[in-house]
């Protein structure tokens, strides 16, 4: 299907606007740094984890079994990651409703991404699953599972704000 004659312009070029202070590196197309993947993966990182630790200290301290404590602690990793984007972007002057597109766009695929791999590095790591929350083993399985997470999804930031996806759509906001 032709779509040509739905576009009435040419191509815009962005690079006559310019720059925001604190806003390099959040251009569209290839050019997207690491830097700034890094960033909105940080941003990410931060709201799962405090929701990811709530879960697992609050399944943990109830002696909840395994399946209902990581169910409570992704719920409250994607809660938590959301509301970080909500909360600046309705400060930014976005209406509740848009807000939240705002919040599911940018951070939905980061979220998920994160919490597969840090929540299959806890299943997988022998033994950490059945710890309690004063062994290290809990700790250094949750926290390293964070921080492979970060290494893993910040490629996948990458790409997707290069592409104008997830973080990318924050980027007017702020």
């Amino acid at each position: 299907m032709d779509h040509s004659a739905h576009h009435t312009s040419t191509a815009h070029d962005h690079s006559a606007h310019p720059t925001r202070a604190g806003h390099a590196g959040h251009q569209m197309g290839g050019g997207v740094t690491w830097g700034a993947a890094a960033k909105a993966t940080l941003h990410c990182l931060t709201g799962c984890a405090i929701g990811e630790i709530l879960g697992m200290v609050i399944g943990t301290a109830l002696m909840w079994g395994n399946v209902q404590t990581m169910i409570l602690a992704i719920t409250l990793a994607f809660v938590f990651g959301y509301s970080f984007t909500l909360f600046a972007v309705r400060k930014a002057g976005l209406d509740w409703k848009s807000a939240v597109k705002v919040a599911l766009a940018a951070d939905t695929v980061s979220i998920a991404v994160m919490e597969l791999v840090d929540n299959g590095i806890i299943a997988l790591t022998p033994g950490a699953m059945d710890a309690h929350l004063s062994d290290a083993l809990f700790w250094t399985a949750l926290l390293g599972g964070f921080a492979v997470a970060f290494v893993i999804t910040t490629p996948v930031n990458k790409w997707m704000i290069g592409r104008g996806m997830g973080y990318a759509v924050v980027h007017a906001y702020h």
